[in-house]
């Protein structure tokens, strides 16, 4: 197995067609069809299928390419290092539910990267596209929640898909309102003190079971329920509603600084934590946004 090997892997992928991946790499079709073909007979592993539509990654294949991406990116980190030039684009990518944190640990990624270019991406996302991306590797990390009531369900779907939940914090779910609202001074709220205000939960696509909920507290249990897609929306309702939603109590004041965050009287606990696929150590970037997570909970 060779760089250049796993450098028309990658490129096949990411074409999707092996004409096109022999074009980019500058080689021949028949040249990249053997190279290809060689790699899969060391590996023992089919990567690829392939049709009349073109070729497809495998379940096997996407495990190795996200192992292989890995390995270019740090060959890359060396080259670029040693060499001054950037012979490939660092890669990086989270699916994440909506916390603040998650966006000031990507910008800390983001930051920390010293090439001169890169290919990140931050997905902020319903939970079961979350465990999908980190799947099908998509994305190498995913952010998400567990609690008493989605836990057994949610880590059953994560054993199948063959992926492991790493915790990073816990905590006692938090009602986030605006700094305006009646509620906004007290030291803590009980559920029944919000019966008069709009609850405001993200919308779950066509799995919106209970289980993948981004909020902990049903809102089967709300006389006044307000479905989203996005934070910004989220944001401008609680504000111009007087609605609310509940959270983990992990604020970011400075990227919302009309938000305020109160305990819940709501006996529960918060589990945050990241998912991965089993058995793949995280890349440079992943250790640091994992890092920059811990660093700004500790600090909480």
């Amino acid at each position: 197995m060779t760089l250049q090997q796993l450098k028309y892997a990658d490129a096949v992928a990411t074409c999707g067609s092996l004409s096109e991946a022999a074009r980019r790499v500058f080689v021949t079709q028949p040249t990249l069809t053997e190279s290809i073909r060689a790699l899969e007979e060391e590996l023992r592993i089919a990567i690829f299928t392939r049709s009349s539509r073109g070729v497809a990654v495998t379940h096997e294949g996407e495990e190795f390419l996200s192992s292989a991406r890995q390995i270019l990116d740090d060959a890359a980190r060396i080259q670029e290092k040693y060499t001054g030039k950037a012979v490939r684009r660092p890669q990086f990518a989270v699916s994440c539910q909506h916390y603040a944190f998650a966006i000031e640990a990507f910008m800390e990624v983001v930051k920390s990267n010293g090439a001169e270019s890169y290919d990140f991406t931050l997905r902020e996302t319903v939970t079961s596209e979350i465990i999908e991306d980190v799947a099908r590797h998509r994305s190498e990390i995913g952010i998400l929640y567990l609690s008493r009531r989605n836990e057994r369900t949610i880590m059953k779907i994560l054993r199948k898909e063959e992926l492991v939940f790493e915790e990073l914090f816990t905590a006692k779910p938090h009602v986030f309102l605006g700094k305006k609202h009646p509620l906004a001074k007290k030291k803590f709220i009980r559920p029944q003190e919000l019966d008069a205000y709009p609850y405001l939960t993200y919308e779950q696509g066509v799995e919106n079971a209970l289980y993948f909920a981004e909020e902990v507290m049903p809102s089967i249990d709300r006389k006044k329920n307000i479905r989203v897609r996005d934070r910004a929306t989220m944001t401008n309702l609680v504000l111009g509603l007087d609605g609310f939603t509940v959270s983990s109590g992990a604020h970011s004041k400075a990227y919302n600084p009309m938000i305020v965050s109160v305990p819940l009287k709501l006996e529960d606990t918060i589990r945050v934590g990241f998912v991965r696929c089993a058995g793949i150590p995280l890349s440079a970037a992943g250790k640091v946004f994992v890092e920059a997570v811990q660093a700004r909970v500790a600090s909480r």
